[in-house]
């Protein structure tokens, strides 16, 4: 759950929301698209089956593949020769985030593939001598290795949290192969050298959980409570979603896996400067830490009740130069964007790449 802090040029715009009086996203200071006018537009989503949240608990049985340095578990839907849409889910959530997404899609003609992250599921490093490794980059490179594997030369991809990170960095950096893309929280990408800026109080208290992970003692909570604590997290990150206990251990089932703890934690110190990433990824981090404009047709998205640090709209809009619109979704929305609200975030998915 959270953002990389921003290159420097961002700043400023974290430092003013962050302030005790810019605490709620102020997405129509774009001017681009209205929040109402956003979630009422006449597209071919409209099509799309209307769905409550929850509607779902279940996926087909999952499917593995070798993938880079992985076995990949993943789920999949809808035609296999329809366009395919990846969907990524972050931390501490899983692929039930789309359960309900992903039906939808599927039932629009759409293939839909959703991939469990390193560290989480059914998903599971091929030697055990490969590098425990969470930096976003690798994350990212394991997205590329599944469509490789996949035969998948182009896709949509959509996520939220690390999935949407993930996908910002593989239109940024592969954008041959992303199609169009669906962010929830908008520009994602970062650098250590970027986290070493200090924020104010207010803001450095949000990132309560990324200081008590670079501790041996945070280490060993985490892994001790680890479903406690993943249920703090969604609990603070979406304060008015009345989640119930079994929509929870459905994914916190993914956090058993033998790898989950040092990714997790390897992640949030590397983005601290306190580990060290895989030289292999140093050209592509080289790249991102100069904050890449992504060309892609692009909808970024945010719930009007996310309790996780996030930027504001207006600080990243000029980090899209292709076809782009950002859209507010109302009704005490947070940060599990897909989960709790799954008809706006799936009728975003059809809208960039039908419009």
């Amino acid at each position: 759950m959270d953002t990389l802090k921003m290159p420097e040029e961002f700043d400023q715009n974290r430092r003013r929301f962050f302030g005790a009086a810019a605490m709620t996203i102020a997405a129509t200071q774009l001017g681009m698209i209205g929040s109402a006018a956003a979630q009422s537009s006449k597209t071919k989503s409209a099509a799309l089956p209307n769905i409550k949240p929850g509607t779902n608990s279940s996926f087909a049985p999952l499917k593995q593949i070798d993938a880079g340095v992985l076995n990949i578990g993943y789920a999949e839907a809808g035609p296999t020769d329809g366009p395919v849409v990846i969907l990524l889910h972050g931390w501490p959530y899983d692929i039930y985030s789309f359960v309900d997404v992903t039906p939808m899609l599927a039932s629009a003609g759409y293939r839909v593939i959703v991939p469990y992250v390193r560290g989480y599921g059914t998903t599971r490093f091929l030697s055990s001598d490969t590098v425990r490794n969470g930096q976003p980059s690798a994350v990212a490179a394991d997205t590329i290795a599944l469509m490789d594997a996949l035969k998948i030369q182009k896709a949509t991809l959509a996520g939220f949290d690390w999935g949407a990170r993930t996908a910002n960095i593989v239109a940024a950096l592969w954008p041959e192969r992303c199609k169009a893309m669906v962010s929830v929280s908008g520009y994602l990408i970062g650098s250590p050298e970027a986290g070493k800026i200090p924020l104010p109080p207010q803001a450095e208290l949000q990132w309560w959980y990324q200081f008590y992970f670079a501790t041996d003692r945070g280490r060993a909570g985490y892994d001790k409570y680890r479903h406690d604590f993943a249920k703090l997290i969604w609990q603070l990150a979406s304060p008015k979603w009345a989640f119930d206990d079994a929509t929870f251990n459905r994914s916190a089932a993914a956090f058993n896996n033998s790898d989950h703890v040092e990714i997790v934690i390897h992640n949030y110190r590397w983005r601290l400067g306190l580990a060290q990433g895989e030289s292999k990824y140093d050209e592509l981090e080289k790249r991102l830490a100069a904050a890449p404009v992504i060309t892609v047709p692009t909808i970024t998205m945010e719930g009007d009740a996310n309790g996780a640090p996030h930027p504001e709209p207006s600080a990243y809009a000029k980090k899209f130069s292709g076809r782009y619109q950002h859209r507010t979704i109302k009704g005490g929305i947070g940060h599990n964007l897909p989960q709790e609200a799954p008809q706006a975030f799936a009728e975003a998915v059809v809208d960039v790449v039908e419009s």
